[in-house]
């Protein structure tokens, strides 16, 4: 079978990322008010929540990553630079995946 599962899809995004640096002239800075290193670091965490829980996140973890896209919908516009709009539409495209798809392992309840 050559189709992965959506676990294994965002698991190797979030890989993708990982191996990834951080864009060297976007330390420090902000767009539109918004902290672009913060915002890395929350859909990080959230990111290794979902991982860590086999594919679940709670909806404290759901309220901010939703908040992050909305966040990410207005910086993606003003980057300017490849490598930074391929870093941030990499972490949209992780943030998206798992409010779309919180829970792609059922197994057991709670």
């Amino acid at each position: 079978m050559s189709e992965e599962s959506e676990y294994e899809a965002v698991a190797r995004l979030w890989q993708e990322h990982l191996d990834a640096e951080f864009p060297a002239g976007l330390r420090g800075a902000e767009r539109d008010g918004i902290d672009l290193v913060m915002l890395d670091a929350d859909i990080a965490g959230c990111v290794t929540t979902w991982h860590d829980n086999g594919g679940f996140l709670d909806a404290e973890r759901l309220r901010i990553l939703r908040h992050c896209i909305t966040e990410l919908d207005k910086v993606l516009p003003l980057l300017m630079n490849a490598e930074e709009l391929r870093y941030y539409m990499r972490l949209h495209r992780l943030a998206t995946r798992l409010t779309v798809r919180p829970t792609p392992h059922q197994g057991h309840d709670g």
